[in-house]
């Protein structure tokens, strides 16, 4: 048989050489796929890494994580165009087609939403660690997870209405079940959004020492309903997020120093010359301590058995530890000076006197 008539014979409503043209046309659009997916795309890939912005390296994520089915349905599309082929195969492939870009535009989206989720509330990843505080991302996890089953559930409603569905019934559906969720869980969801208020508004953050009414300690850990705190007896205070935002906190970690005020008393038998030595001898001693500032030293009052001085001074360090190093040094300072000086602390006594009657 002559070629020329192989070529020309038709099968299925396509000559021979139809059937080989759009093969050729397969093959070679599924060459150049690979040569992009293995030598452009690596190429890109090893540009990306070398600049300083991460976005660029996470769309080449994006695009490497597209595999091989969407380059098939993407190679057929292709070829089948050369050929005639049933209406069903032009749809199941049209369809096809649809739910695999589906598929990849919502990882993608996925991946890009959550990139600025934790850019936007965590900062540039490794800034929480320059600072020493270990960043907290429940918070971030919990919203990234949301915005991930949003994204889907989008999608498959999209498929859904492309198969020929009524929509419409299902979304009226959805607001219905989300009202009834938001009714029965909104003790649950006003903590979720307290956090968020945490997150944005940062109040305080891990590391934090706090005081939140009569408590008080260091914040461990801010979950998605509840903040976790190391009180200083030991023992773990656990507050939910909607009780901390309406309370008033008080942040000793924002402060860049801090100011103390402490009394102490010396017996009525010491002499007004002591006394008015006492201010310099406390001065002396706070000037040694290392991040201690003094402010001032007075003699305040006559107490009920004890002349009662109060000393002023600054620790230049938020840290409570630090601050309760310091005061011991100085308290045990002052108690050295005013042995070696002969100045007696006063403690709680009683007088009585005895009048004799004749």
């Amino acid at each position: 048989m002559d070629p020329t008539e192989i070529l020309n014979y038709t099968i299925g409503g396509n000559c021979v050489k139809g059937y080989l043209l759009a093969l050729v046309v397969f093959v070679l659009t599924m060459v150049i796929l690979k040569v992009f997916k293995q030598v452009i795309l690596k190429k890109l890939k090893e540009m990306a890494a070398k600049t300083k912005t991460e976005l660029d390296d996470l769309l080449i994520k994006i695009v490497d994580r597209i595999s091989w089915p969407f380059y098939l349905i993407l190679a057929l599309s292709i070829a089948l165009k050369f050929i005639l082929v049933p209406g069903v195969v032009d749809k199941v492939l049209y369809y096809a087609s649809v739910v695999v870009i589906i598929y990849y535009v919502v990882r993608g989206a996925q991946d890009l939403a959550d990139y600025y989720i934790r850019r936007l509330m965590l900062g540039r990843p490794g800034e929480e660690g320059k600072k020493g505080v270990k960043a907290d991302t429940s918070l971030v996890n919990l919203l990234s997870k949301g915005v991930k089953y949003v994204l889907w559930i989008v999608a498959f409603i999209l498929i859904l209405e492309l198969f020929g569905f009524n929509v419409k019934t299902l979304i009226a559906g959805l607001g219905i079940f989300g009202i009834a969720i938001a009714f029965g869980f909104q003790h649950v969801l006003s903590d979720i959004f307290a956090s968020f208020s945490i997150y944005f508004d940062k109040p305080f953050r891990t590391g934090d020492f706090i005081i939140v009414g009569d408590d008080l300690g260091v914040v461990k850990k801010i979950g998605i309903k509840s903040t976790r705190i190391q009180t200083l007896q030991g023992e773990e205070l656990i507050m939910s997020n909607k009780e901390l935002t309406e309370s008033r906190v008080h942040n000793y970690k924002k402060m860049e120093k801090r100011r103390i005020v402490f009394t102490f008393g010396v017996t009525y038998e010491t002499s007004a010359e002591k006394l008015k030595r006492i201010p310099t001898i406390v001065r002396g001693v706070i000037g040694k301590v290392k991040l201690a500032d003094i402010d001032r030293v007075h003699f305040l009052k006559f107490g009920d058995f004890s002349l009662i001085f109060e000393v002023v001074y600054y620790v230049a360090s938020p840290d409570y530890n630090k601050y309760m190093d310091i005061q011991q040094e100085i308290n045990l300072g002052i108690k050295e000076r005013f042995e070696k000086e002969g100045i007696e602390m006063a403690y709680p006594t009683q007088t009585v006197y005895v009048n004799k009657l004749d």
